[in-house]
């Protein structure tokens, strides 16, 4: 899995004035939990662009004040109009401890379906698994040369290996819907026949 380099600078106070000078000297407040004790500490909001607005997930190298640690991104909160990052919580990993993260989905080759007129939809742009951290991987790539119309890919037919998936096994991942021509043309064929 990709890594992401991060400086932060520990907070002398915290609460919702601290915050919002923080945000005007366009700083981003962040907690990392998961150690001893939560640490309360800013970053830049221009370091943290690469990693938040980007279909990547990353291992986040933070170094607070000197500290190195490693972490992941457990939850992000936007700023409903300006649609920026205003807080962000970090879970520190430790070795041989289980993360859960979401991981993009990437879908590789051409499908049945799609060949004879349908149309691919990718319904789960990423899927929450749980594994270690040297098992994570950049994407899971799920293959769809065999998927045919109307059919489609669901949770419990995947197997990433070192990973669980933390979805319903109903759930569906990925399908090839019937297009309007698709639909016309297996009418015409049908009264042709």
């Amino acid at each position: 899995m990709k890594t992401y380099e991060i400086t932060g600078v520990k907070r002398e106070s915290i609460g919702k004035k601290d915050a919002k000078a923080l945000r005007k000297a366009e700083r981003v407040p962040c907690v990392l939990y998961g150690g001893k004790e939560n640490v309360h500490f800013s970053t830049s909001a221009k370091e943290l662009k690469g990693a938040i607005y980007t279909p990547d997930v990353y291992i986040m190298n933070l170094d607070i004040d000197g500290k190195k640690i490693v972490a992941v991104i457990q939850d992000i909160q936007f700023h409903p109009v300006s649609d920026e990052v205003t807080h962000i919580d970090f879970l520190e990993v430790k070795d041989g401890e289980k993360v859960k993260v979401e991981v993009p989905v990437k879908l590789e080759g051409f499908a049945k379906g799609v060949q004879k007129g349908g149309k691919l939809h990718l319904a789960m742009r990423r899927l929450k698994v749980s594994g270690l951290v040297d098992n994570l991987p950049d994407d899971l790539t799920i293959k769809v040369d065999d998927l045919d119309l109307g059919k489609s890919i669901k949770i419990g037919e995947l197997d990433f290996e070192n990973l669980e998936i933390l979805h319903a096994k109903n759930a569906v991942v990925a399908t090839v819907r019937l297009t309007r021509a698709a639909r016309a043309a297996a009418v015409e064929a049908a009264k042709n026949a």
